[in-house]
């Protein structure tokens, strides 16, 4: 299993502060954190120099600062710096067109795509269990950082009072970081530590890496404690990805220590994915819907989903997605796709019907309008059900890519803050899904090898 997961809601996230989570000796741990796809091949902002981040403080009245996460660049020279800083701004405003004639995306979406872009510059090529190299390491700390400063300036009003010289209070409109912002990003930024620390502790492991179609003799790490003659076997599970490197283990397999700490891994990488799938369901959720989107909806749900489907939501007392998609059978995450897309599609038809009738615009005053017995209103039951069914699906296959509508409001979103929680999180996702598989890998191969 070696795709990206895609995006697919929210759960409060908090602020998450602190360290690491794991080493080679001890495992990750999520107690720290409170949980409330265009690529390309080469970065839009790549250099070669190191840096880390520092926090803001939002306490008081804003002002402007001086460039709280300057600390990346203190250690670079002036020219250096000031180089940096023209291009980051010139390809911002530029929007992605170097022609300089104002047909380039709007802020929003170029800052997503560079987000998406430098994940796959630095992690596009990673398909094992080991520390990043220092280069990338550097690159993916010194460009997000950079990125991500954007949020240090995204602010709201409210209301607060201030004393004069002379004692008097006087009412004034202050600015503090923007709610969204304020929870999700210091969360987010711990998600991301703990990833590239799970990934660090595998710089001492029992097992080994092979081209794919080989068999391996001995470790390529350890052959001074292992014997260069004694056979080992690599195992894939995965045959249809046969250019994937193949993880080796010795002929007994790894230790039970070392089984248990990959497990433990693998089970901290698991929550770090669901976090960030939480985040960035959240964000996608607050986005607005797209009128293009809304322009192609069909003209009623029963004939995007279908009669069987249809028949299913509308006639059972008490509805068990779980039991419709076991029904279903669907073998692929292609077939998977194809019902989210429909059932989306589906559940907005019924949004409109159901606001058309009630006179209300907003999903959310609809739902409260009928909250005490949405079964007397068939469209409110039908998109409730949907919703259900949708995401019921998303947790049954994971790996889900984007929806149709998930696509579009990546595309038309112009909250620039948005575009920076929906990117980051969904390229975290991805790469706390692949440490998962990757992991899943070795313990298939240690597995296969401990059974013969």
């Amino acid at each position: 299993m070696e795709s990206s997961s895609s995006v697919s809601v929210s759960d409060e996230s908090s602020e998450a502060n602190g360290g690491g989570c794991c080493s080679s000796s001890t495992t990750p741990s999520m107690d720290a954190v409170n949980l409330s796809r265009t690529f390309s091949d080469v970065s839009s902002f790549s250099e070669e120099h190191g840096g880390s981040g520092s926090s803001v403080d939002h306490s008081g009245p804003f002002e402007p600062p001086m460039k709280p996460r300057a600390d990346v660049l203190d250690r670079r020279s002036t020219d250096d710096e000031l180089e940096l800083v023209k291009e980051r701004f010139s390809k911002l405003l530029l929007g992605e067109d170097m022609s300089g004639g104002g047909k380039g995306v709007c802020t929003a979406v170029a800052i997503s795509n560079a987000i998406t872009n430098l994940y796959a510059t630095v992690f596009g090529s990673c398909h094992k269990l080991e520390p990043l190299p220092a280069g990338k390491k550097t690159m993916w700390r010194r460009e997000m950082d950079c990125l991500l400063s954007v949020c240090d300036y995204i602010v709201e009003f409210y209301p607060s009072s201030q004393t004069l010289p002379d004692g008097t209070k006087v009412e004034v409109m202050a600015t503090r970081p923007r709610s969204d912002i304020y929870i999700n990003l210091p969360a987010l930024e711990k998600l991301d530590a703990m990833l590239i620390e799970i990934l660090e502790s595998f710089q001492k492991a029992e097992f080994w890496y092979a081209d794919a179609g080989t068999r391996s003799f001995g470790s390529a790490t350890s052959s001074s404690t292992m014997s260069s003659s004694s056979f080992r076997r690599s195992t894939h599970r995965n045959e249809d990805r046969w250019w994937l490197p193949v993880p080796c283990v010795p002929d007994g397999g790894i230790s039970g220590k070392a089984r248990k700490e990959l497990q433990q891994k693998r089970d901290c990488a698991t929550q770090i994915h669901k976090a960030a799938v939480a985040i960035n369901t959240g964000v996608l959720g607050d986005m607005e819907v797209p009128d293009s989107f809304m322009a192609i909806l069909p003209k009623s749900g029963k004939a995007s989903v279908g009669d069987g489907v249809y028949r299913a939501m509308l006639g059972a007392e008490k509805f068990s997605p779980e039991y419709l998609l076991d029904c279903l059978d669907m073998s692929s995450e292609h077939e998977a796709l194809a019902m989210a897309d429909r059932v989306e599609a589906a559940m907005y038809v019924w949004r409109r019907k159901a606001g058309a009738s009630h006179g209300r615009s907003r999903w959310g005053a609809v739902k409260e309008l009928v909250a005490d017995d949405e079964e007397q209103d068939k469209n409110v039951m039908l998109a409730g059900r949907a919703e259900s069914l949708l995401l019921c699906l998303k947790h049954r296959f994971p790996g889900l890519s984007q929806t149709t509508l998930d696509t579009s409001k990546i595309q038309f979103n112009k909250d620039i803050g948005q575009a920076i929680l929906e990117s980051y999180s969904r390229v975290l996702e991805s790469l706390a899904f692949n440490i998962v598989s990757w992991i899943d890998d070795v313990l298939f191969a240690d597995k296969t090898v401990r059974k013969q």
